[in-house]
């Protein structure tokens, strides 16, 4: 789709940066579109960070944002950043280093406040990137917006183009969840009435308050014990459950909700982590990324939370 647009100039004359917004506008809007992100911030960021495409990482790796290694498994470059020789993620064209910009920010529990934001708030996210240590620069933030609005880039965020309609709807936040209000017919409306019920992917779940067992809760739910056990993917369910717990009232899905379809793994997080946040059965996240039962994953691993695509 974009393919007449992603090579730079073949001679040796700088881009300025109104070609540079020029030629990517559209890449940008089309990820906006998809994940979430302000066109308008895609580019300031893109123009910031790769000079407006004349710098050594966008000429010779293709990274227009500056993203570091931190476990790519793809191809990468050397570059004096911060320290001397750092390792930066190079690509293959300046497309999938956009769409692995968005990745990086969409899957990434420190970026996932600026979803909550509006896509036409680009102070906003400008302001949050910096926060969640995007860059080490404190004009960051400034930087951002000085180029969004000098170069009215904040009109690519109403943008609702033609290229945008081809693409799915903007995924789901993270950690998106909702205050469940049964039906009077519902088996969850009595329940509902006593302590609140929330919802997240489509399943019911509770959070514990410290003083209750698996045994007593299934008791007071009407349900069996092992059936709550099976619901948590649990075998045992040991003495008090811990206070702030998330405990599943139905069975949990197969996969994530839609368009929620990686996590990126932070310092300390399992599988099952994993599989009670997202409201997915464990066996099929161990399943959905060819890992050993029992293994867990490293920081920075990418997780699939929903069955890949049949060719």
């Amino acid at each position: 789709m974009f393919a007449s647009v992603l090579s730079l100039k073949a001679d040796d004359r700088k881009i300025s940066r109104a070609e540079y917004i020029a030629t990517y506008k559209d890449l940008a809007v089309s990820q906006m579109i998809k994940y979430g992100i302000p066109a308008s911030v895609t580019l300031a960021q893109g123009c910031l960070e790769s000079g407006n495409g004349n710098g050594r990482l966008a000429r010779e790796a293709n990274n227009h944002f500056g993203i570091k290694c931190a476990n790519w498994k793809g191809k990468t470059i050397k570059h004096s950043d911060d320290r001397p020789n750092e390792c930066f993620r190079k690509y293959d064209s300046v497309e999938q280093s956009y769409i692995d910009h968005s990745e990086f920010l969409r899957y990434r529990d420190r970026y996932s406040s600026l979803f909550t934001l509006d896509r036409t708030d680009y102070k906003g996210w400008a302001y949050g990137l910096k926060a969640a240590g995007y860059a080490t620069d404190p004009k960051y933030a400034t930087l951002l917006i000085k180029i969004i609005e000098e170069n009215n880039l904040s009109q690519y965020d109403h943008i609702e183009s033609e290229v945008a309609q081809e693409l799915p709807p903007a995924p789901e936040v993270a950690e998106a969840s909702f205050t469940l209000k049964p039906d009077p017919g519902s088996p969850f409306f009595k329940i509902s009435l006593l302590r609140e019920i929330r919802e997240t992917n489509g399943v019911a779940y509770i959070i514990s308050n410290g003083k209750e067992t698996y045994r007593s809760l299934a008791k007071e739910y009407s349900l069996f014990y092992r059936e709550l056990l099976m619901f948590n993917d649990l075998k045992r369910g040991g003495g008090e459950i811990p206070a702030g717990t998330v405990i599943y009232l139905e069975k949990k899905k197969k996969e994530s909700a839609r368009h929620l379809d990686k996590h990126v793994v932070e310092e300390g997080e399992t599988m099952y982590d994993l599989s009670q946040r997202y409201a997915v059965q464990l066996k099929y996240l161990y399943k959905y990324n060819n890992m050993k039962q029992g293994s867990e994953p490293a920081p920075g691993d990418i997780i699939t939370l929903r069955a890949p695509l049949k060719k």
